[in-house]
């Protein structure tokens, strides 16, 4: 998987679409607290039953000052393994695809919607994700992005509080307390779907393009 994979064929759609009502829910917390304290919290975590089930826990990683910032749904086996979000064949084509548009891993800063594997890699539950969504309000409010970059169904689900496929979720700009969030298939799911990468490319087009629009 390489560059040339992500070679722009199809245009851009930059219609943005209103927002969620629900998306107000997700206020973000006042940044009083620090990234010690905060990866303290999640390493020693017990409020869900994942905890019983986890190698160690998968804070996130990358660049705590980045413009972008990439979320993902639950760590997998290999994540649970390392301690790092996105490895493994998904992981590199994610790394492929922010090289597709000029961004290194070290730029961002990837986190997850939770931080634990579901067993057997199972979709997490709605009160897992509830539970554990607080830390990534933190981490938001902390690093403060110029967009969110959703990656796959469960994380934009869970994000922007809808039940709505990722195939109408994408294509649009949404707005998280005046973040931007686009939506991206997930890149274990482009492994498995080739044509889908066409989509992906105008997604991530209309990604970088919102981000320049801010930077003006």
């Amino acid at each position: 998987m390489g560059i040339d994979v992500w070679v722009p064929r199809v245009s851009v759609n930059h219609e943005q679409a209103s927002t969620p009502d629900a998306i107000a829910e997700n206020a973000l917390p006042e940044p009083i607290d620090n990234w010690e304290t905060l990866q303290a919290e999640v390493a020693s975590c017990t409020k869900c039953g994942l905890c019983k089930t986890r190698i160690q826990t998968v804070f996130g990683s990358g660049n705590k000052k980045a413009d972008w910032m990439i979320i993902g749904e639950a760590p997998g086996q290999s994540e649970d393994q390392q301690g790092l979000p996105f490895v493994g064949k998904a992981g590199l084509l994610l790394t492929e695809m922010l090289r597709a548009i000029s961004l290194d891993r070290e730029e961002v800063f990837i986190a997850n919607i939770v931080k634990c594997r579901p067993p057997s890699n199972r979709d997490p539950e709605a009160i897992e994700i509830e539970t554990c969504k607080t830390y990534l309000m933190r981490q938001l409010a902390l690093i403060k992005p110029k967009i969110i970059l959703t990656v796959g169904r469960v994380a934009a689900q869970a994000l922007l509080n809808t039940d709505q496929p990722i195939g109408k979720l994408r294509g649009k700009t949404y707005t998280l307390n005046d973040t931007p969030v686009v939506v991206v298939y997930h890149p274990a799911y482009l492994l498995r779907s080739l044509p889908d990468k066409r989509k992906a490319w105008a997604d991530l087009k209309l990604a970088l393009q919102t981000v320049k629009n801010i930077k003006g």
